[in-house]
């Protein structure tokens, strides 16, 4: 597993990112969540359930998600539990993280939760 300094440099790094979107709000619980107006479109996952993995998941259209994983299995993968609503999982402990695709991902998955209106504000 990651360093715990790592781990707090994306912690970071995710939050400046998904903040940046209007009415986001942030829960902590068995993960770190992202939610805009109740309805979640992202998490931070470390050590889930004892898997010594740091990742992030987020909404994305379901094929989307899969053709992502086929794509490159190193870095993308179906997320259990939520792959068939669409998820997309993410590792960020495999090698360079690429920030701005993370940042792309992370924006398309709020804006396939976030409400109309908030979305045409971005």
């Amino acid at each position: 597993m990651l360093p715990e300094a790592a781990i707090q440099r994306h912690l970071v790094r995710m939050r400046r990112i998904c903040e940046s979107f209007p009415e986001v709000e942030t829960r902590s619980g068995q993960h770190l969540s992202f939610l805009v107006r109740n309805k979640k479109f992202a998490n931070l996952l470390v050590d889930y359930r004892g898997d010594d993995r740091v990742w992030i998941q987020c909404k994305a259209e379901r094929g989307l998600n899969t053709m992502l994983a086929q794509s490159d299995p190193e870095r993308f993968f179906l997320p259990p539990y939520m792959a068939h609503h669409g998820w997309i999982g993410v590792y960020l402990d495999k090698g360079h993280v690429d920030w701005n695709e993370l940042e792309d991902l992370l924006a398309h998955a709020y804006k396939l939760a976030a409400p109309k209106n908030l979305v045409r504000d971005l």
